[in-house]
């Protein structure tokens, strides 16, 4: 047995991207997670946290072990365990994927320590289960582009069906994160159960004007379609001084902005890193009017998500 250990990053990702709910998603640069994993005799999932985030090392209580123990139910694999020290330097609860991250290093690693049996697309539904275990949703929106990088739309969940879709090289995320917290059960538990036809209607519209725009290179007919009629209008109350930020990031050029996954952590998408320095510096700044302290990221969108290190 080879127990010589390995490191995985694995990428913090923005989700629902406003108007696809569930169904839309995209990794970014950094933050990341990083985790160190190695094969050893015992056959069970031993879990380290080396951070200072208070996350869960019992493995049915993290999305990580979670994710690790239907991978390894997938293979009927029980001849050996696995370590796994965590590095988290994405926040829980941040709205950028924290979760996801953990879910997505996981499989990752194990499946290169058992020589590769899988594509990272295969992986997508045993990191979906370790979603499941934290929110109570199986959702991909966050794993499968934490897994394969890119822009990624789940056109369906049963069966799965994940399509990467190209976007112009020079788009950049804006993202803030206020320090604040939203958790997604009650982020879930506000949405409502039945949707407008016109509302719907809008809805659909703008998730394949963003499809269309992301392939033409379109940056105008992107921005037209970052609009959510459905979700954002309820989510955003949960989010001091929303409408405000949300006004300076298109005030000082973001092609549109919204919130990141469950919140609270916000994205705008801009044309270029200037721009999207700019508007993620004004939003951070419009929240420190209202006192709350916050930090923030700018990344291009990341082509190739959750990798092996060594």
């Amino acid at each position: 047995m080879n127990t010589s250990p390995i490191r995985i990053f694995s990428p913090a990702t923005v989700a629902n991207v406003a108007c696809g709910f569930d169904v839309l998603g995209f990794c970014l640069n950094h933050p990341g997670d990083e985790i160190s994993m190695r094969l050893i005799p015992e056959t069970v999932i031993r879990i380290i946290n080396k951070t200072h985030f208070l996350i869960p090392t019992e493995p049915h209580k993290n999305t990580l072990g979670v994710s690790l123990q239907a991978f390894l139910n997938a293979l009927n694999y029980r001849e050996s365990g696995f370590e796994i020290i965590i590095e988290k330097k994405i926040m829980p609860g941040s709205g950028v994927g924290s979760s996801s991250a953990s879910a997505a290093a996981s499989v990752v690693g194990a499946n290169y320590l058992l020589g590769n049996k899988y594509s990272k697309a295969d992986l997508v539904q045993y990191a979906m289960q370790g979603e499941l275990a934290a929110s109570g949703a199986a959702h991909a929106d966050n794993v499968a582009p934490a897994l394969l990088g890119g822009f990624v739309l789940i056109r369906s969940y049963k069966p799965l069906d994940i399509v990467q879709i190209p976007y112009p090289a020079d788009l950049y995320a804006a993202v803030v994160h206020p320090q604040i917290e939203v958790r997604t059960e009650d982020a879930r538990r506000v949405l409502k159960k039945y949707v407008p036809l016109k509302d719907a209607i809008t809805q659909w519209g703008n998730v394949g004007g963003l499809i269309a725009g992301l392939y033409r290179g379109d940056y105008e007919l992107i921005g037209r379609s970052l609009e959510d009629v459905i979700v954002e209008p309820v989510r955003s109350l949960l989010i001091p001084s929303y409408k405000e930020v949300k006004k300076t990031a298109l005030e000082n050029g973001a092609l549109g902005c919204s919130i990141s996954g469950s919140g609270p952590s916000i994205f705008a998408l801009c044309r270029g890193k200037e721009v999207a320095e700019k508007v993620a510096h004004a939003m951070s700044q419009k929240f420190q009017e209202s006192e709350i302290e916050n930090c923030i990221y700018v990344s291009a969108i990341n082509p190739k998500g959750t990798i092996v290190l060594n």
